[in-house]
């Protein structure tokens, strides 16, 4: 059969329950401080939320082509493309945030200077909407640091911050010589303000704000995002960067291309004219001559001596520009410069050593407006451009040594030619030679327009490495401030602040606050409490009273069957810890509920040093007890009757002795106790305070029971320790405790139901 059991799982979780039941009871009273918190934190919320610019994040995303990952090019423009794509992605994205593609943003968009109109919680910015634009010709430093306030006229007239302009006119200013132009924009708008940024600070500003990173570590797709308070200013500040980023690299690749056209135009321009005066020097010969032809044999060898010549000046055009390249290569630092024409050059190892060239000192270029010289990335760099640079120059040497040997094989033969030329007769042999020098020209002349062609083409088919995957898109929403988040924090610091503010109180507090700080220390046993009264007058209890302090009294006298239980309870002490804790009070309506019940009831004011009862019910007898005690006064005749109070007696305290406590050692209190037990069916001693004086101990020996008065924010914590040790040591009989003064905060739900009325 199954047996239910509580481990210490169960004990730990019941704890647990119990300590959050007893915190939200301790602060559940304070709810009002709580709920004005709360609507002050949501006020200042929503305060915040209009006081600020809403920031919404635009991102899109580019394709960095790379052959080596995939994406280039297809074949067509692969064979026009003077340099493939190969591209480091990190470098890339330095070059997107460089400050001169930002610098060429800024100056595109005039995003330097900014449009606002005022409303009740902040500026808002127009963007493209302002109704003027102002145009900066020479500006003063004045300007970046002071806005301008424009109101605008009729009549196409301004004041800007006081001062009366005419619109469309440079206007010299403090603040330098502007223009101010209309937009063209129909606008309710007449008045607003111009701020105007130092370009430098918005370029740093953008800059950190542009976020670009790859989409995953093998892709070269790279995302890019920026905050800003206009969607649409974000978009244009996107599209621009690209833009100028393509244009860049675009520039990049046509370098050696225009390098190479010039080369080819210098060379046309020469060639036509030696081509002209060639074909000049063979029309006048045929003609001073009278030849028109030469023989088929003359032909033959004439078309074997072009083509020689032909090949022969290919091999000098090709030294030619290798004496250039080389030139190059061994003369020029690590900066970039413009590399000479590859003209006639088809070895493809050279082609693709400067190619690589150009593009990793295109890289440097870029890199090194970045960081400092000593970069490792730099470095790296530097080293492979220097390994490129080695590669080249061997390999041009290399290509001259194979040129020089067929030079001489093409010198040679024509040296051949020429001896040959001798056996034909004169004339035949004069146009011969002038024939070749016109077909040398001619040949090389169409060898240039076809090379010429060849490269224009390639310039004008030079496109970006780079694609726009996604255009710029807003966020749905803004991403700062976020409503819902504010909020959030605004509710927990309004909850948090009196949650705070009361635990620190309680902390700093020394005071016994609720029944909890009771139970901690002691394990005596908490016969009731009694609530906090406004009222003046000492009797609460009466017939007719239906008061929560009348309440808790009757409960309290029904408990005092448990005080002596087995034993005839007749003799009540009353005690405290300090002076103040209400335990005459208690005493005195405590007796009174007692004699409602037909109970012939007396109190003694045994507090003989501050005595309190004779003044609260304004009695005027000076002979009570210390009078009893010295034997001055018989016990029947210190016994006063209380007004409008059948069955309930008093005896004051009498005289103020000098030596209390010598008085009521002296052995009369064995006989005022035993009169009074003979008289009455209760007596209640209001003791003094037995954490100041032994008075109470003294009466101890005459008491059936004690009740040790608590109040609520006013006993010290640290005489609960106290009173623990007397339980403990039994030194007072039956001692229980009440609870008194006790404010809603301090009952933790212990309450009976009942009002403040009577």
């Amino acid at each position: 059969m199954y047996k239910e059991h509580s481990g210490p799982d169960t004990l730990k979780v019941e704890k647990s329950e119990k300590s959050i039941k007893e915190m939200v009871l301790r602060y559940l009273p304070q709810w009002k401080w709580f709920l004005l918190s709360l609507i002050i934190a949501l006020g200042l919320a929503f305060l915040y939320l209009k006081m600020q610019t809403p920031q919404y994040k635009i991102q899109c995303s580019i394709l960095i082509k790379d052959d080596k990952k995939g994406a280039g090019q297809d074949d067509l423009m692969q064979q026009l493309n003077l340099f493939p794509s190969n591209k480091l992605v990190d470098n890339e994205i330095e070059i997107l945030k460089s400050f001169i593609l930002m610098e060429k943003v800024v100056t595109g968009l005039n995003l330097n200077v900014s449009y606002y109109v005022k409303s009740l919680f902040r500026d808002k910015e127009l963007y493209t909407e302002s109704p003027v634009v102002l145009q900066l010709i020479r500006p003063s430093s004045l300007i970046y640091s002071e806005p301008l306030e424009i109101t605008i006229l009729s009549k196409g007239v301004v004041r800007m911050n006081g001062q009366y302009f005419q619109m469309d006119m440079p206007v010299e200013t403090p603040y330098g010589l502007l223009i101010m132009r209309s937009s063209h924009k129909f606008s309710k708008i007449k008045e607003l303000i111009i701020k105007v940024q130092h370009p430098d600070g918005l370029i740093e500003s953008l800059i950190g704000k542009l976020t670009i990173s790859p989409s995953s570590k093998m892709s070269t797709v790279l995302m890019m995002s920026i905050v800003d308070p206009i969607p649409q200013k974000g978009c244009d500040i996107l599209n621009k960067l690209i833009e100028y980023y393509n244009l860049a690299g675009i520039e990049d690749k046509n370098k050696v291309a225009a390098s190479t056209l010039v080369f080819i135009e210098d060379r046309l321009k020469l060639i036509s004219k030696e081509l002209g005066d060639a074909e000049k020097t063979v029309e006048d010969f045929k003609v001073g001559s009278n030849i028109t032809d030469i023989n088929a044999e003359s032909n033959l060898f004439l078309n074997s001596v072009r083509q020689n010549d032909v090949e022969l000046n290919q091999v000098k055009i090709q030294q030619q520009v290798l004496n250039e390249i080389s030139q190059y290569v061994r003369t020029k630092g690590n900066s970039s410069g413009t590399v000479p024409a590859t003209l006639g050059i088809s070895d493809p190892v050279l082609l693709s050593l400067i190619n690589q060239l150009v593009e990793w000192e295109g890289k440097r270029m870029n890199l090194v407006k970045l960081v400092k010289p000593d970069n490792p990335m730099l470095l790296s760099i530097d080293e492979q451009i220097s390994s490129l640079r080695k590669g080249i120059i061997d390999n041009i040497e290399s290509m001259q040594r194979n040129l020089a040997i067929t030079r001489q094989l093409l010198e040679n033969r024509n040296q051949k030619m020429e001896g040959m030329l001798k056996t034909i007769p004169g004339k035949e042999r004069q146009l011969v030679d002038i024939s070749r020098q016109q077909s040398i020209k001619n040949s090389l002349y169409i060898y240039l327009l076809q090379k010429r062609e060849e490269t224009a083409l390639s310039y004008s088919s030079a496109v970006s490495d780079n694609r726009t995957v996604d255009a710029p898109r807003v966020s749905s929403g803004p991403v700062s401030p976020i409503p819902k988040l504010i909020y959030l924090i605004f509710t927990i610091v309004g909850l948090a602040i009196p949650f705070s503010t009361i635990s620190i109180i309680d902390l700093l507090n020394d005071k016994i606050k609720t029944h909890k700080d009771i139970s901690d220390v002691t394990a005596t046993t908490l016969l009731g409490e009694t609530s906090h009264v406004s009222s003046n007058e000492p009797l609460l209890v009466t017939k007719m009273g239906r008061s929560v302090f009348a309440e808790q009294i009757r409960i309290l006298r029904t408990n005092l069957a448990y005080l002596s239980p087995g034993s005839n309870l007749q003799t009540i002490l009353f005690t405290s810890s300090i002076s103040g804790e209400g335990k005459s009070l208690l005493a005195l309506n405590l007796g009174a509920s007692l004699a409602m019940m037909d109970k012939k009831t007396v109190i003694l004011e045994f507090d003989l040093r501050k005595p309190k009862l004779k003044m609260l019910l304004n009695i005027q007898n000076t002979k009570g007890i210390s009078n009893f005690l010295i034997g001055h006064v018989e016990l029947d005749k210190a016994i006063l009757p209380i007004k409008d109070q059948p069955n309930l007696s008093i005896i004051t305290s009498g005289s103020i002795p000098p030596n209390p406590v010598e008085l009521m050692a002296n052995g009369k209190l064995k006989e005022l106790f035993f009169g009074l037990r003979e008289r009455f069916d209760y007596i209640i001693i209001d003791a003094p305070p037995i954490g100041i004086v032994t008075d109470a101990q003294l009466l101890e020996e005459y008491s059936d029971a004690t009740l040790y008065i608590l109040r609520c924010n006013y006993t010290p914590k640290s005489y609960l320790h106290f009173i623990d040790s007397l339980n403990r040591e039994k030194k007072l009989k039956h001692m229980n405790l009440i609870f008194n003064d006790v404010k809603e905060e301090g009952r933790y739900g212990y309450g009976y139901g009942y009002t403040e009325k009577s």
